[in-house]
């Protein structure tokens, strides 16, 4: 007898995988996961096999100031591999390789969060306002930076305007009689707070602030400057105030703390001015006129770091989802057959449970790769001189406009699955998940705080959001009022496709199938295209309700764009999801089909879509984009690819390449799992 209300997989779904899967399929797909910096993978992957990665493993037993002490040989451990010297410019020492430092940073992800944010901060956020705020002046602080002799911290966020950079209160007001900066916080709400290496290690910090001249009224906006917090003995410095955040949810070895300072005085030359100086006599000077651009073109150094950290939590979600796969094909569970208990893995409550989010993770990985090549094509322009930081062309500005928003898009979505992903995993192992030793729940805490540190994810979401809507109106801003209104979606499409520089692969697979009306939900240019739409539509809907926005007073426009925050939001998250779908088949089409990665990676980019527009099915069929009977369809496919890719769940994982002993944890070898094959 059938169900005849079980709907079954369109026409063209694409054969079960060989219930005996092999392993030779995770060699190709590593080769796509590790992308161009495969070399600093692999060296990565040697530093830290055996004893030496063990000591990377954060150990639970450890108290706050244990935990904090232990860090500073973990950093040593990553100086010796030298991979911090990427991050630097050739002329400060080091060696302008940005993609593989933050591909480095990437694989710390695998072992310990709180090693990989202390590095961050030293290298990546302290060492890089030095390198890329300063100039020659500035330089020979960088080689001690590099060394671990020198460590700092990175004093933007204050405790009055978190991610509202742009209204920091801390002041820095220039007086030319003794030729120094007075560093001031003028109220308690201008206390920088969260800050790494500032309670236990940091001896000088980057200090954002608004710059002040004699004689003019008005900020010069926010520059940073080099303020000493440390003598070499540890002592805080006279003026300087120092508090300690003490136990966090989480990275208990960074040791985060608060600054303050009551007019503390540094030399002239304390100012990191390559963007903005000022004479000795104290005029100010910029070779950037506008003050918004300057404030923009300085926090440049935020972008590195939302990467890295996006790029840390994607590798967390991984060695979580590798930890938990391969506890649910060896542990048994309830019987099956008489007598015989079935794996974990043989339930397909758990299967949907796991490889949805595993798809989400191959896209994800896909698109950090993509992330870390342009943000290291873009730096590399600049330190040849190719692009000018202060007097960028159009294009490049609009790169670099591009470049932030998908930064911001890539840390929001690698953080926010790392926060859904890592708890699945943990309450998919049952007890034994629960159990430091087993690290799921060390990678829960650290990675907590990831949604809302390097800009939070509503906030970023928006900033996303926004890029899409002006790119949009920079458009349309010369069409005429009959033009606004044959303005299609179609139109959007185009506009969209043009600003975010869609590869001609992915393009010629949309074009294969935007004239067809038999599209089957299977063909990779019509999932992209079903993704695309929501994007389009709602990036369309979202400019009719702001249209009117530049036509009120100032206090009815806000209300207006509160209103529609929401809808901004919305507009993101179909943002980030085009950008997955577009990496995973961009990834796909680079695979041989004759390689044996080919037909799973092919149903892991099928299990992402359909589970992207499952998630969004209620839209999908409000709008009269897909019928009800297609979404049944796709949820049936779903159920299939699970069942078809599970016994695949070790060679996927096996192809992150994660070294066993940052994932051999006890309950892999427990009494009650079966043995390791």
């Amino acid at each position: 007898m059938t169900d005849k209300n079980r709907a079954t997989p369109e026409k063209g779904s694409p054969r079960t995988l060989p219930t005996t899967p092999d392993p030779a399929a995770a060699k190709d797909l590593r080769l796509l996961l590790d992308g161009r910096w495969a070399s600093t993978r692999d060296t990565f992957r040697k530093a830290i096999s055996g004893e030496t990665g063990a000591k990377l493993l954060h150990d639970p037993t450890l108290s706050m100031d244990e935990a904090r002490e232990a860090m500073l040989g973990k950093l040593g451990i990553l100086a010796e591999t030298e991979m911090q010297k990427g991050v630097f410019a050739p002329e400060n020492g080091g060696e302008g390789d940005t993609g593989a430092t933050l591909t480095g940073l990437e694989m710390v992800g695998y072992a310990d969060l709180s090693t990989m944010v202390k590095g961050g901060v030293q290298w990546g956020l302290w060492g890089g306002a030095v390198d890329a705020l300063g100039t020659e002046r500035h330089s020979h602080y960088v080689q001690d930076i590099i060394d671990l002799k020198l460590l700092g911290c990175f004093g933007m966020t204050e405790r009055g305007h978190g991610s509202d950079v742009q209204n920091i209160e801390t002041t820095a007001t220039y007086d030319p009689e003794t030729k120094e900066f007075i560093v001031d916080s003028p109220t308690p709400s201008a206390e920088k707070v969260y800050i790494g290496n500032a309670a236990k290690h940091g001896r000088m910090a980057a200090v954002f602030a608004q710059l002040y001249t004699p004689g003019v009224k008005e900020s010069h906006g926010v520059h940073c400057l080099l303020v000493p917090i440390r003598d070499e003995e540890g002592n805080t410095l006279p003026g300087v105030t120092i508090g300690d955040h003490g136990h966090k949810g989480g990275l208990l070895g960074v040791d985060n703390g608060t600054l303050s300072f009551d007019k503390v005085r540094v030399p002239r030359e304390a100012l990191l001015n390559r963007f903005g100086d000022v004479s000795e006599d104290g005029v100010y000077s910029s070779p950037i006129e506008s003050r918004n651009r300057r404030f923009f073109t300085m926090l440049g150094t935020l972008i590195r770091g939302r990467v890295a950290v996006g790029a840390a939590g994607g590798a967390a979600t991984r060695a979580s989802l590798t930890i938990a796969l391969r506890y649910a094909m060896r542990r048994r569970q309830f019987e099956g057959l008489p007598g015989k208990e079935k794996r974990l893995i043989d339930h397909r409550a758990h299967r949907l449970r796991l490889l949805p989010r595993l798809a989400r993770s191959y896209a994800l990985a896909m698109l950090q790769n993509q992330m870390i090549e342009r943000l290291h094509d873009q730096t590399s322009a600049i330190n040849r001189g190719e692009w000018d930081v202060a007097n960028p062309t159009e294009e490049q500005l609009r790169k670099q406009r591009e470049t932030e928003s998908r930064a911001a898009a890539v840390k929001v979505a690698a953080t926010a699955h790392a926060t859904d992903t890592i708890q699945e995993c943990r309450e998919a192992c049952g007890g034994a998940g629960y159990m430091a030793e087993n690290r799921l729940t060390i990678f829960k805490a650290d990675s907590d705080v990831f949604t809302t540190f390097e800009g939070d994810n509503t906030v970023l979401l928006q900033l996303v959001g926004k890029e899409m809507i002006t790119a949009y109106a920079r458009d349309l801003s010369e069409l005429s009022p009959i033009d606004m209104v044959k303005f299609s979606v179609e139109s959007i499409s185009d506009v969209l496709r043009q600003r975010t520089s869609i590869p001609l692969t992915v393009q010629s697979l949309i074009d294969r199938v935007s004239d067809r009306e038999d599209n089957s939900l299977f063909d990779a240019g019509y999932q992209i295209k079903i993704i695309q739409e929501r994007e389009y539509n709602l990036l369309k809907s979202l400019a009719r309700r702001l249209k009117d926005a530049k036509k009120m007073e100032p206090a009815d426009a806000v209300k207006l764009v509160d209103k529609a925050q929401d809808h901004l939001i919305d507009l993101a998250w179909a943002r980030i999801d085009s950008m997955l779908i577009e990496a995973l088949v961009e990834a796909e089409e680079e695979l041989p089909k004759d390689s044996p990665a080919f037909p799973v990676l092919e149903q892991v980019r099928h299990l992402f879509a359909f589970s992207t527009i499952l998630k969004h099915a209620g839209w999908y069929q409000e709008q009269n984009i897909l019928t009800g009977n297609r979404t049944k369809a796709a949820r049936a496919a779903v159920n299939d690819l699970v069942d078809s890719i599970g016994p695949w769940s070790g060679v996927l994982v096996d192809a992150f390449g994660i070294p066993d002993v940052l994932v051999d944890v006890p309950m892999l070898n427990d009494s009650g799992v079966d043995p390791v094959k």
